[in-house]
C-alpha cells in the first residue's frame, strides 16, 4: 500500500484508489496514494486523447464521446471522495496532497478545453443526424464550454489564460483554507455561567460538551455557527455578543487573528483575474460571462431584477428596523442599536409578539423524526421509498447512508447524510455529486450524493434536536439531492444536476423547504422528543403568524449579497482595482436598513462567491426563489400531497436534470412562464 512510502516509489498497480467505484472505500484512501493516482489517470485521460484525435475513421457518439465520458467517470469516481474528505476531514496531509493536486487537474482541464482538434472531433459528432435530445444537449454544452475555455484564442492568449485558471484555483482554495483557520483558530473559554445568561439549555450544553472535549472546563465558545448564533440571538452579556460579532466579521480579514489569514489581497486578485478571464473570452466584464451559463439572459435583466425586488422591499424593511428601535427604546431604553444587538432585540421581539422562538420549537424536531417524516413526504409525492443501510465504508460514525426506491421497486440512487458540526469540517451545508448517473458497458451507474449539514450534535444522553430554520436547511439540501438522484438522464454531463442553468439549480432544493410550513406535514416531521407529542395546532399557529417576521429585513439582506456579488463583477475596472468595500457600501445605501460597524469585513468570509461557484451568480438564490414559490402555488391549489401535481414535478424537473433548457422545464411543468407574484406573498411583501 501506498502509506508510508515515497511517491516516486508508489507502485501504481498496487494503488487502492485507481479503481474506485461509485461508493467508496474511504478507509482505502491514503494521502500518499493521491497524487500518483490522479497522475496515472491523467496520464491515461492523455492516451485517450492523443488516440481519439489521431484516428481516421469517422468520428461518432460511441466512437469519440462515450469513451471520453466514461474516463471522465473514473477521474471522478477518483477525485470526488478526495476533495469531499477535504471537506468534511480537513488535515495538513490530507491539505497537501489536495493542493498539489490540483493545478495538475486546473491544467488538464484548461489542456482539454483549448484542444483543437479534440473541439473539431465535437464538433463533427455534432453533426450526425441520429442523435437523441439528451446527447444534443451535451454536445451543445460541451461547444459551448470549449469556446468558455479558450479554443478560439490565438497561442498567446491561450498561455495566459491556462497561467489565470491556475492562478484562480490557488487563489480560491487560498481563500478557503484561509477563512476555515481563521474560524477554528477563535475560541473563548467561559468559566462563570453567569457570563452565559440568557442562553438557551441546548446551547449551554453544547458550550459545555465543546469544553470537555477540547479538554477545558466551563464553556467553550467558538465560531461554528451552532455556537455563534444562540449567542447572537440570546446571550444577555453585550460585552461578549459585541467580543463575538467582531471576531467573526473579522475572520481572514486585515483585522482578523493572524494577517497570514488576511484574505483582502486575494479577494483583490481574484476580481482582476476574472476580469482578465473574461475579456480574454470577448465579454466585457466577468458577470457577462457568468451569464453564459445561466438562464438570465443578461447583465441588464440581472440588475432589474434584483432593483425592482429592492424597491418592493425596502419600504419593508424599513418599517421593520423602526419597530425593531421603538421595542428597545420604549422595553429597555437602548436609544442606539449596533449590529451585536440586532438579533438579541429582535428575538426578544419576537418573543413578545409571537410568544414563540427557535428553542421553543427545537424538542419538536428531533432529527430521527424529522428524517423519517422528510422520507414519508417524498413517499408521497412521487412514490419513492428510502431505507437505510448500514453496510458500507465511512469517513466518521456520524455518517449515514441510504438508498431510494421507486414505486416498481428500481434503485434510484443512495446517499450518505453528515450532518453535525465537529473540527476540521468546512461551515455551512451543502450537496455535492459522488457518482452521477450514465449507462455504463455493464450497465446503469446509480448516481450517489453528499449531503452535508453542520447541526448541533447529540448533547450527552438527548438527541440531536433541530431549530425549524436548521429544518429548512435539511429539506433544502435534500431538494438537492432528489434533483440529483431521481434524473432519469443516462449521459453524466446532463444528469442530475449536472449542465443545469446555475441560477435554476436552486429550484428543486427551495421547492422543498415549503413543506416544513405546512399543516398536513408537519405531524409527519415533528414530535416531542420525550413524549412523542405532537406539535400543538395552538404553538403551529404561533409559528406561522412569525412566519414573515422581519421578512423584508430579510429579503434586503441576501438581496444586498446578490448585488454586492454581482456589481463587483459587472463594474470591475482595472485601473481602479476591486473597490469591494466602497461598492459595499453603495450597496447598503441602496438597500440596507440595519447598520454596521466600521469594523465589519463581511467580504472577507464570503466563500459562496469568492471560493465556490456563485461568482456572479448569487443572485441565482432569490431569482430560483421565485420559480420555487411559483411551483409551489401549484401544490397549494391542487393539495400539498396531490400525486398527480408531484409526478408533473417529478417528470418535468427532476428526472430531466440539464438536459433541456431550465425556462423550457419550467414552463412544461407549471403551463406557462415564472411569475414573480409567489414570491412576495410567500415573503408577506405586497405586490
Amino acid at each position: 500500500m501506498c502509506e508510508n512510502a515515497a511517491f516516486a516509489e508508489v507502485k501504481l498497480m498496487t494503488n487502492p484508489l485507481l479503481n474506485m467505484t461509485r461508493l467508496p472505500v474511504f478507509s482505502n484512501i491514503q494521502t500518499a496514494c493521491i497524487e500518483p493516482a490522479l497522475d496515472e489517470l491523467l496520464n491515461e485521460y492523455r492516451q485517450l486523447i492523443e488516440q481519439l484525435t489521431q484516428q481516421t475513421q469517422t468520428p461518432g457518439w460511441n466512437s469519440v464521446i462515450d469513451p471520453l465520458e466514461q474516463m471522465d467517470n473514473r477521474l471522478q469516481l477518483f477525485w470526488s471522495p478526495v476533495s469531499h474528505l477535504k471537506a468534511v476531514k480537513d488535515s495538513e496531509d490530507l491539505r497537501e496532497a489536495y493542493n498539489r493536486c490540483l493545478p495538475k487537474l486546473t491544467e488538464f482541464s484548461s489542456e482539454m478545453g483549448q484542444n483543437e482538434a479534440l473541439y473539431h472531433l465535437y464538433e463533427q459528432v455534432a453533426e450526425h443526424s441520429g442523435l437523441n435530445q439528451q446527447q444534443q444537449k451535451v454536445l451543445q454544452n460541451a461547444l459551448r464550454d470549449f469556446h468558455l475555455s479558450g479554443v478560439d484564442l490565438s497561442s498567446e492568449k491561450k498561455k495566459q489564460f491556462r497561467e489565470n485558471s491556475q492562478k484562480l484555483s490557488r487563489l480560491t482554495t487560498q481563500f478557503e483554507e484561509n477563512l476555515l483557520d481563521a474560524t477554528q483558530h477563535w475560541q473563548k473559554q467561559i468559566c462563570d455561567e453567569k457570563e452565559l445568561s440568557g442562553l438557551p439549555e441546548s446551547a449551554l450544553a453544547l458550550a459545555a460538551q465543546t469544553a470537555q472535549q477540547r479538554d477545558q472546563e466551563g464553556w467553550l465558545l467558538t465560531l461554528d455557527f451552532p455556537s455563534y448564533f444562540p449567542l447572537m440571538s440570546y446571550c444577555d452579556n453585550r460585552p461578549l455578543r459585541q467580543e463575538m460579532y467582531q471576531a467573526y466579521m473579522t475572520r481572514a480579514s486585515d483585522l482578523g487573528a493572524d494577517s497570514a489569514w488576511d484574505n483582502s489581497r486575494i479577494m483583490d486578485e481574484i476580481l482582476a483575474v476574472r476580469h482578465q478571464q473574461a475579456q480574454l473570452l470577448g465579454f466585457d466584464n466577468y458577470a457577462e460571462k457568468s451569464l453564459a451559463t445561466k438562464m438570465a439572459r443578461s447583465t441588464d435583466e440581472v440588475m432589474a431584477f434584483l432593483n425592482d425586488l429592492a424597491q418592493r422591499s425596502k419600504a419593508q424593511g424599513e418599517k421593520e428596523f423602526e419597530e425593531l428601535q421603538q421595542f428597545a427604546r420604549r422595553e429597555y431604553g437602548q436609544d442606539e442599536l449596533q449590529p451585536w444587538d440586532v438579533a438579541w432585540f429582535a428575538e426578544k421581539l419576537r418573543q413578545q409578539r409571537y410568544d414563540i422562538s427557535p428553542e421553543i420549537l427545537r424538542p419538536y424536531f428531533p432529527l430521527k423524526r424529522v428524517l423519517s417524516g422528510l422520507f414519508e413526504i417524498v413517499s408521497r409525492l412521487y412514490g419513492l421509498t428510502i431505507t437505510e443501510s448500514r453496510d458500507f465504508d465511512s469517513w466518521h460514525e456520524d455518517v449515514q447512508f441510504f438508498s431510494i426506491h421507486d414505486g416498481e421497486g428500481r434503485l434510484r440512487g443512495e446517499f450518505y447524510t453528515d450532518l453535525y458540526a465537529r473540527q476540521h469540517k468546512r461551515g455551512g451545508a451543502w450537496m455535492a455529486d459522488c457518482a452521477s448517473r450514465m449507462r455504463l458497458a455493464d450497465g446503469l451507474q446509480t448516481p450517489v450524493a453528499f449531503l452535508t449539514c453542520n447541526f448541533s450534535p447529540p448533547l450527552g444522553d438527548q438527541p440531536a434536536l433541530l431549530t425549524h430554520d436548521e429544518v429548512e436547511t435539511l429539506f433544502h439540501e435534500f431538494g438537492h439531492g432528489l434533483h440529483h438522484l431521481l434524473t432519469q438522464v443516462d449521459y453524466s454531463p446532463v444528469s442530475g444536476i449536472n449542465g443545469v442553468a446555475w441560477d435554476a439549480v436552486e429550484l428543486p432544493s427551495q421547492f422543498m423547504e415549503n413543506w416544513c410550513w405546512e399543516k398536513q406535514a408537519l405531524p409527519l416531521i415533528s414530535g416531542h422528543f420525550e413524549s412523542g407529542e405532537p406539535l400543538p395546532d395552538e404553538l403551529y399557529q404561533r409559528m406561522l403568524a412569525a412566519k414573515n417576521f422581519q421578512s423584508g429585513m430579510q429579503m434586503l439582506r441576501q438581496l444586498e449579497f446578490s448585488l454586492f456579488d454581482f456589481r463587483i463583477h459587472l463594474e470591475y475596472d482595472p485601473q481602479a482595482g476591486g473597490r469591494i468595500y466602497e461598492i459595499l457600501q453603495q450597496v447598503r445605501k441602496q438597500v440596507a436598513v440595519v447598520p454596521q460597524a466600521d469594523f465589519n469585513r463581511f467580504a472577507h468570509g464570503f466563500s459562496h462567491i469568492f471560493a465556490g461557484g456563485y461568482a456572479a451568480g448569487y443572485y441565482s438564490y432569490k431569482w430560483a426563489e421565485v420559480l420555487s414559490a411559483d411551483a409551489f402555488s401549484l401544490f397549494e391549489e391542487k393539495g400539498v400531497f396531490d400525486a398527480a401535481s408531484g409526478e408533473r414535478f417529478l417528470h418535468n424537473i427532476l428526472e430531466q436534470g440539464g438536459a433541456k433548457d431550465a425556462r423550457d422545464l419550467f414552463t412544461a411543468f407549471r403551463g406557462r412562464e415564472p411569475q414573480i407574484d409567489a414570491l412576495l406573498r410567500h415573503s408577506g411583501i405586497a405586490a
